[in-house]
């Protein structure tokens, strides 16, 4: 069973249709009247407009004629270059394209059963974080016969012009679709979680393993049903579509249609002289103006194949507009790379993505205000939400997207379309169960741009512990709606952060509340045992409160051990101290290399020390070699730390 869907506007797609076939009438949409107001906020059109049905602008209409893909998409008088686009790489993919027009046969015009066809239509958006149906009718605006938005060089053919039509009227009007980035449409098409990549930023030309990396990460996308295209730089409007000297266009996005790693045999081995071509191929949503460099349809590349060649390698291309280039020259030429994942649906049981909706609040009372502005107001700031994740091993990618509410429905009561938002991300300490209150000990472990659009993200490779992230807006004291959203390739399990300390209950009443709040943050071990010079020392660390402990990663082989390990500690009274044992891993038994017992009373330093490791029974035991460096603080306050 799928994800639950909303009905915009509470119509019903069948409902509608059989009382208009009932009436032998078609559908005339209450809510998205043919009228100035579904085009434009507070401005006509020049021009007359008169709203048309298909079958009154060609003959025999079509919502798909033949396959899908294969037609051009033409942006009309008043289109958006970013919709065309959007459509293009929307239709590469049948999974994602038959899900935002669901039962497209049964929608379909057919001429022998014009008494059950009724002008109405459906379609299905990803809007913030809902699946959502849209229904329309089919009338569309014309000047002159024209369409005055999208069409296709197939004139009998519909779907874009009728999906451009739904999005308009979920989004308010059609002047709506103005200022929507490519990813942004994609995105509400499909409910993928978009990546923009910096291809000069990544030095992909240079770097031979990142290139490699990315072409390993494409190429999973890809297969996986995502969405990627692409684009090259315009400085200015005036370069906007200026050819470059290989044909391709500024400032244009052309979609991936295909992507391929293959292996040449001996004969081609000879020709080419390389085992393995790397190879992505493009395609443009104008159908015009493609690649001239090598790979393209003329260069010498393809008469070095055979049309046997050709078919066993896969290098096929289905129609006018698109063309292969290697993967070296695809990095070279294009500067932005909008990689779009599909993350609906779990990989084997297993959750790649997270995501929660949530909300900057306002409220008289600190603890409950949640609308605390950007990193700017250190103040404030930490009264966001805050949302807690686990990254369970090193090296693993994490994309976090923050999207906020589309405010584009109010733009006629003068609303901003955006605020200025963003994100903070800290590394905290691993067994953080409490909201953050001061920033003491904890790692900045990244930040996202701040920016007005609907959608910011950050991509990182994070180190194995607990991440708390902070989304704010740039203004403090606003009130909106955000979604959240956190993919990775393993489980990170996001979940929010609302107490602020522990609760008061019957257990704590029989054992006493806490007192007294400790952080600590272990930053290294030194100059540890080492029985035999060609001993292995793996070292690790046990930080115990009472009962509760916090168990640090494995450092491999080393004496010098760098750790930055955090723990957090709610404690009833100072006479529980707070031990740090290092050990060492071994195949079969741990041992013991010393420990360091510590009162961490609240009136002591909160600089950075350093102790000596001692054996077991308290801080006057014998002393062993080595050492940690450390720092403490600790408060009679709770909400402090």
């Amino acid at each position: 069973m799928g994800p639950p869907l909303k009905l915009f506007k509470n119509q019903k797609y069948q409902e509608l249709k059989q009382e208009c076939i009932k009436d032998g009438r078609l559908f005339c949409d209450p809510t998205f009247l043919p009228e100035n107001d579904s085009l434009f906020y507070n401005r006509l059109l020049p021009g007359k407009v008169v709203w048309k049905r298909p079958q009154d602008i060609c003959d025999d209409p079509r919502l798909i004629v033949g396959n899908i893909s294969n037609h051009q998409l033409i942006q009309g008088r008043l289109g958006h270059k970013p919709m065309i686009s959007a459509f293009s790489c929307l239709a590469v993919q049948e999974s994602h394209w038959t899900k935002t027009i669901p039962n497209h046969k049964e929608q379909e015009w057919d001429p022998r059963k014009l008494d059950k066809y009724a002008g109405i239509f459906r379609f299905r958006f990803w809007h913030f974080g809902e699946w959502t149906e849209v229904v329309i009718d089919d009338l569309l605006p014309t000047i002159n016969g024209d369409l005055v938005f999208s069409f296709s060089t197939s004139m009998n053919e519909f779907w874009n012009a009728l999906l451009e039509k739904a999005y308009a009227k979920l989004l308010g009007c059609y002047e709506a679709l103005d200022g929507l980035t490519t990813t942004d449409i994609i995105v509400d098409f499909t409910g993928t979680l978009a990546e923009t990549v910096d291809m000069q930023k990544g030095r992909y030309t240079e770097l031979v393993e990142e290139k490699y990396k990315l072409f390993g990460e494409l190429y999973k996308t890809f297969t996986k049903g995502g969405l990627i295209c692409c684009s090259i730089e315009s400085p200015n409007q005036e370069e906007q579509e200026v050819e470059t000297d290989w044909g391709l266009l500024k400032g244009h996005t052309y979609t991936m249609t295909d992507i391929r790693k293959i292996r040449l045999g001996e004969r081609l081995l000879e020709v080419f002289s390389t085992e393995k071509l790397y190879m992505v191929r493009l395609r443009n949503p104008l159908g015009r103006q493609e690649w001239s460099g090598p790979w393209s349809e003329i260069s010498e590349e393809w008469q070095q194949l055979t049309m046997a060649d050709r078919k066993n390698l896969g290098l096929v291309m289905s129609d006018d507009g698109e063309f292969w280039m290697s993967l070296e020259d695809f990095c070279r030429n294009f500067h932005e790379l909008n990689v779009c994942r599909n993350v609906n649906n779990p990989i084997f049981g297993r959750k790649e993505l997270e995501s929660v909706v949530g909300c900057w609040t306002v409220d008289d009372d600190p603890l409950m205000n949640r609308s605390g502005g950007c990193y700017n107001n250190r103040d404030t700031f930490l009264q966001n939400p805050q949302y807690i994740f686990t990254v369970p091993e090193d090296g693993h990618k994490v994309i976090m997207s923050l999207q906020q509410k589309d405010l584009r429905t109010y733009r006629r009561m003068g609303r901003p379309d955006n605020y200025i938002i963003g994100f903070e991300l800290f590394k905290v300490e691993m067994n953080r169960k409490f909201r953050l209150h001061h920033l003491y000990i904890q790692e900045r472990a990244g930040t996202s741009t701040y920016i007005d659009t609907r959608t910011v993200f950050l991509s990182k490779y994070l180190k194995k512990g607990n991440y708390v992230l902070v989304p704010t807006m740039f203004q403090h004291g606003r009130t909106s709606e955000f979604l959240l959203r956190i993919f990775s390739e393993v489980p990170v399990q996001l979940r929010e952060l609302t107490l602020d300390m522990p609760k008061m209950s019957c257990w704590n009443l029989a054992r006493g509340y806490p007192k007294v709040v400790t952080q600590i943050t272990v930053h290294s071990a030194e100059g540890l045992e080492k029985k035999y010079a060609n001993e292995t020392v793996n070292p690790y660390l046990v930080i115990k409160c009472g009962k509760e402990e916090v168990r640090s990663p494995v450092q491999k082989n080393t004496v010098h051990a760098i750790f930055d390990t955090q723990a957090i500690f709610y404690r009833r009274t100072t006479d529980i101290p707070i031990i740090v044992q290092v050990w060492n891993s071994r195949k079969f038994c741990d041992q013991f290399l010393g420990q360091v017992t510590l009162d961490a009373d609240p009136s002591d330093c909160r600089d950075l020390k350093s102790l000596y490791l001692r054996k077991k029974g308290g801080p006057t035991a014998k002393v062993k070699q080595g050492h940690i460096s450390f720092k403490v603080i600790s408060s009679d306050d709770l909400t402090e730390l």
